[in-house]
């Protein structure tokens, strides 16, 4: 059996560009990689086909789309894999969690194939799956463009982080969906100011963090105001929504300030930026 760490992801900057011809929106962000996880623990399995079994989640899960399009990748080279996924990622919370799951599922195919393919084919592969997956192939800060297949390493300062997730999770079509009603989007994105914050010191990233998303997941859940400002009155250095939400988050110098914001916090969880994993 076969265990990986599938990391949550926090995207601290996020500029998304006007909608395309294919409604698809090309975005920069700086995505930091998160202590919190869910583990997937899988590898061949006797019966006939492909199983994810994850508790908690309903439906499809994006972990089985992941296994069945490295099948078909790669033919006859796997065997069928069977995986659980032990879940703490909130679902459906703009944390990435049901993305990460789908990368570690890939890298367990792989290395069941022998690892036929290397970092590259299987963020070309992930790519088809989600633009949150090619950056969860080698978990790690990065600077991400494009519709997310361009994933570029990144150092960043060590933060800690509350997070308060809202009880009901938020598609992130629809708050697309919203950003084009309300006419939002940038006409042009550069990367350069991102790929400074990687120098930066903690204050400084805190200072950067902007949302472009955050006014449409406002609009369609104004109630995350309210969660906003209760994040804010802990101190923390700053607050907002986290990718397309519903999830809020506050940034905290250190995890002892973040854990006693955090018990004022109905709901709330301590996390970490991990530890360097830059180039």
């Amino acid at each position: 059996m076969l265990t990986e760490r599938a990391y949550a992801k926090l995207n601290l900057v996020l500029h998304v560009g006007r909608a395309r011809a294919d409604r698809m929106h090309e975005l920069c962000s700086l995505f930091a990689s998160l202590e919190l996880a869910d583990d997937v623990t899988g590898g061949p399995t006797g019966f006939g086909e492909d199983s994810v079994e994850s508790p908690g989640v309903a439906g499809r899960n994006l972990a089985l789309d992941a296994l069945g399009a490295y099948r078909a990748r790669v033919g006859g080279a796997l065997p069928p894999i069977g995986l659980r996924i032990g879940k703490r990622i909130p679902i459906a919370a703009g944390l990435g969690g049901g993305s990460a799951d789908a990368a570690a599922a890939l890298r367990i195919a792989n290395a069941v194939a022998g690892s036929p393919l290397n970092a590259d084919g299987l963020r070309q592969l992930a790519a088809t799956l989600g633009s949150d997956v090619p950056s969860q192939v080698e978990p790690a800060h990065a600077l991400v463009q494009g519709t997310g297949e361009l994933v570029e390493p990144v150092a960043l300062p060590q933060l800690a982080v509350v997070l308060v997730p809202a009880p009901e999770g938020l598609s992130t079509a629809a708050v697309y969906a919203e950003l084009d009603r309300l006419g939002g989007g940038r006409d042009q994105l550069d990367a350069e100011p991102l790929r400074r914050l990687s120098s930066a010191s903690a204050r400084e990233l805190a200072a950067a963090v902007e949302n472009d998303l955050m006014a449409a997941a406002l609009s369609l859940r104004p109630e995350l105001a309210g969660t906003l400002e209760r994040i804010r009155s802990t101190g923390a250095l700053v607050a907002t929504v986290g990718g397309s939400g519903p999830t809020c988050f506050g940034l905290y110098e250190t995890v002892e300030e973040a854990a006693e914001a955090a018990a004022s916090l109905p709901g709330a969880l301590v996390t970490a930026l991990r530890a360097p994993v830059g180039p």
